[in-house]
């Protein structure tokens, strides 16, 4: 019979706003990600010499989040030094893969016990400083892509024109990520999966920083386009530019983690499954629109599990911009109501490396909270990849 890989638990850090002046912005990332590992291990009990392996998210990986950043995390959370540990890329799915390879590895019987986690500090580690300025492709991608790719931004712009996503939809969209944000957080909702920051100056950072409650639609669409240039608006002269700071996900600094093992691991340290993983999906989509991944993603679990999407209690699809739920909600024709029910990226932040960890903790919350049975996480990711992960509450 295979081996289960279930989840015991999953914490993270407020999300702080991911520049200069930013709540967590004095925080070494190694230190944010050390502090939820130290968390997750003291608060269940469980001797992290007996972890197997740290499987870490990072996009950035340069500067303070260079050379490994999980293990640094890792001797920095005072671990034993036998226990090892990697950072992968994935771009946004970073952390999500991790918690799949975490999970496949148990499965597979390599690990009994592993730690899947990620971190990302955007007002140290600035997105796009990893390349230094260099082109990430060379004359083969060129010869491919003559015209060239496009960054995320205005790849959600050409997902919002072509699918005919309008703007005030994006901020109607935006607005609601914020309140159903502000009242999980009013209701203690993410109190569960919460760990507090302690700063420099002898404070403490308890709540998320990017929620920002009485966001109106009204408000968001006062704001001006993000990605528009000359020269894009030449190449795509279709576009009206509707991708704002309001309907975008923000620059977020951010850690989390996620504890999983065999389930004769749990039972032999006495621990409480309370989610196992039942189905993993990867997909590549068109590098230019590369946000729509989620979608052959999404199908392909669904094929792969049996499960109809009816039958799933809770999604959460990663906000990094308000048309990429729009559109898979659009495609599977999923209940809007159980749709990121606690508000998504847009409202909780996008710490590249940390989000897929930090939305298994909130889908795993939200099943407990409302006695479902499946929950579905998708994450689109730069380059035009995607992770798609049911899991089934216990």
């Amino acid at each position: 019979m295979p081996t289960e890989a279930v989840i015991i638990d999953v914490v993270r850090t407020p999300s702080g706003r991911g520049k200069p002046g930013g709540e967590l912005s004095d925080i070494h990332p190694a230190d944010l990600l050390a502090g939820v590992l130290a968390e997750l291990v003291h608060r269940n009990g469980v001797d992290p010499a007996l972890v197997d392996d740290v499987i870490g998210g990072c996009v950035t990986q340069a500067g303070e989040q260079a050379g490994n950043i999980t293990r640094t995390a890792v001797l920095s959370a005072g671990f034993p030094e036998s226990v090892p540990a990697v950072t992968i890329d994935r771009q946004c799915g970073s952390s999500q893969q991790a918690a799949a390879f975490a999970a496949q590895g148990v499965i597979a019987g390599a690990y009994d016990i592993a730690i899947a986690c990620g971190v990302e500090s955007m007002s140290r580690a600035p997105m796009g400083s990893s390349a230094g300025g260099a082109s990430l492709g060379g004359e083969l991608l060129h010869s491919r892509y003559p015209e060239g790719l496009v960054n995320q931004g205005v790849a959600a712009e050409l997902i919002a024109e072509r699918w005919g996503i309008a703007r005030d939809e994006l901020d109607a969209f935006a607005a609601e990520s914020h309140r159903r944000a502000a009242q999980a957080a009013a209701s203690g909702a993410f109190d569960g999966e919460l760990v507090p920051v302690p700063t420099p100056d002898s404070g403490s950072v308890e709540a998320d920083e990017t929620i920002r409650p009485g966001t109106t639609a009204e408000k968001l669409a006062t704001l001006a386009p993000s990605f528009r240039t000359d020269a894009l608006a030449t190449r795509f002269p279709q576009l009206d530019w509707r991708i704002t700071p309001g309907n975008s996900s923000p620059l977020t600094d951010g850690a989390s983690a996620a504890l999983i093992m065999s389930a004769d691991a749990a039972k032999r340290l006495g621990l409480t499954p309370r989610a196992r993983f039942h189905s993993f999906a990867v997909a590549g989509s068109d590098p230019l629109f590369m946000l729509t991944g989620i979608l052959p993603a999404t199908r392909k679990l669904l094929d792969r599990s049996g499960v109809k999407l009816d039958d799933i209690q809770a999604y959460e699809v990663n906000e990094a911009f308000a048309p990429v739920p729009l559109l898979w909600q659009r495609e599977f024709g999923a209940d809007a109501a159980r749709l990121n029910p606690r508000g998504g990226a847009i409202a909780l932040g996008h710490a590249l490396g940390s989000s897929g960890t930090r939305l298994l903790g909130t889908l795993l919350n939200e099943l407990e909270a409302v006695g479902g049975r499946f929950g579905l996480q998708t994450m689109c990711e730069g380059g035009g990849t995607a992770n798609a992960t049911l899991i089934e509450l216990l």
